[in-house]
């Protein structure tokens, strides 16, 4: 009989073991799974952009330019005296209302009397002169032609005829001197008198005394060799104007006669109407300080703004003072039944044969409400305005030209077509978000204001 050989244990694998195994595996397939899925959905699916729309229309649009400054007469005289001296009468007051030709004021005319008083002696002693000087070329005049016809006979030596001949014509010559001499007397006596006169001081127009900076018994400083002494203002409040402030990039398109709507701190909730009168020639730089960090300091630089004056007759009567702070909207151009897009509309976007990476969207340009942002490639020197027109439920970047603008809307020269529907908000998707090609969803967008 064969014996039965012994059965060996069979060794058991540890449940631990087994159950990490398992995990990892699982693990390791949804990983996949979930890499696998969203590779599919990133690929085969756009992000979708929150989007407001719009229609292109016809509109009348009014360019308008903004400036600010302060309202002042239109006709307004400052008085200075001519001569120096104390004021020792001064009728009138700061806010008093005067007359053409009422007195003003009257400097002490003491040193002014005396020195008309002078120039008048000297004037007598000149005519003195002149008819002693008048009465000598009589008298050489006389012996002149008596020896003349005595030296004809020859009853005279020829010296002594020429000695008469020579004191006549030193006579007549003391006789010119003597002339100018009593002209410049009398000249002496007009500047004199002409001195006194101007101690007085008559308003040389109707109108209320705006400032008064001296009082009675002050010195004054005339103006004839010296700046002088600024005594007061007369204006005429019955014709007021605005003059502002306007930039250089502004100023070209502001004319005389154009139209203005003004706001007068002073007088809220009012608006008054008014007319370009004149436009400043020259220029007022105004030196803006702002700091600029160059290397690694933070050193302040001058930028220099460059102004131009403008003044604005208002056409409305109103109790305006001198110095009242206005701000004024001019009306330069105007468009009449045009396309028109809103103003958030319109982005610029580089072009291009090569695209460059998306930018974070910060850098502006001056007429753009929206962003640079790279889309068709290219650099800065290839920028163009560009509106996103919707299709179906993608967008389509296009070109456009733009014309003048007004609070609201752009004028559209090119690029659309009247009742085309574009994107109109918000401003992220606009500046930043979209791209050609684009898939958008119609909807609610919460508002957001441009980045400085």
């Amino acid at each position: 009989m064969n014996a039965v050989p012994p059965v060996l244990p069979t060794p058991r694998v540890g449940k631990k073991s087994h159950w990490k195994r398992n995990l990892f595996i699982i693990l390791g397939a949804v990983l996949l799974l979930v890499a696998a899925g969203a590779f599919w959905f990133f690929r085969k699916h756009d992000p979708v952009v929150m989007v407001q729309t719009d229609k292109v229309a016809r509109r009348n649009l009014t360019e308008i330019v903004v400036a600010n400054g302060k309202i002042q007469p239109v006709l307004e005289v400052t008085i200075s005296p001519e001569v120096s001296g104390e004021i020792i009468e001064l009728p009138v007051k700061e806010g008093q209302q005067v007359k053409k030709g009422q007195l003003l004021l009257k400097i002490n005319p003491d040193i002014y009397t005396a020195a008309l008083n002078q120039a008048k002696a000297g004037y007598e002693s000149a005519l003195a002169t002149a008819n002693s000087a008048k009465a000598n070329l009589e008298k050489a005049e006389s012996d002149y032609q008596r020896n003349q016809q005595l030296y004809s006979s020859n009853l005279v030596d020829e010296s002594d005829f020429v000695g008469f001949k020579v004191a006549r014509d030193m006579a007549q010559a003391q006789l010119e001197s003597a002339k100018d001499q009593v002209d410049v007397s009398k000249a002496a006596v007009d500047s004199a008198q002409d001195s006194l006169d101007k101690t007085t001081i008559i308003s040389p127009l109707a109108g209320t005394i705006s400032k008064l900076n001296s009082q009675l018994g002050e010195r004054v400083l005339g103006t004839v060799q010296n700046e002088g002494t600024e005594i007061m203002v007369i204006s005429d409040l019955s014709a007021m104007e605005a003059r502002v402030d306007v930039g250089e990039m502004d100023v070209v398109g502001i004319k005389p006669g154009q139209k203005a709507r003004l706001e007068v701190d002073a007088f809220k909730d009012r608006k008054f109407n008014g007319v370009v009168t004149d436009v400043g020639s020259s220029s007022e730089d105004n030196n803006l300080q702002q700091g600029v960090s160059s290397g690694g300091g933070g050193n302040g630089q001058t930028q220099e703004a460059t102004k131009f004056e403008v003044r604005i007759r208002i056409n409305d009567n109103e109790a305006f003072r001198p110095g009242m702070s206005v701000s004024a909207e001019v009306e330069t151009r105007y468009r009449t039944n045009v396309l028109t897009v809103p103003l958030a509309s319109v982005t610029t976007r580089s072009v291009g044969p090569k695209a460059d990476p998306p930018g974070d969207g910060t850098n502006t340009v001056a007429h753009s409400t929206n962003s640079v942002s790279p889309m068709f490639g290219g650099g800065a020197a290839n920028l163009s305005d560009v509106v996103f027109a919707v299709q179906g439920d993608h967008v389509k970047a296009l070109p456009v030209k733009i014309g003048i603008c007004d609070d609201d809307f752009w004028e559209i020269t090119s690029g659309l077509t009247n009742g085309q529907e574009i994107i109109s908000g918000g401003y992220r998707a606009i500046s930043r978000d979209l791209q050609d090609g684009s898939k958008v969803k119609k909807g609610t967008v919460v508002a957001e204001a441009p980045k400085p």
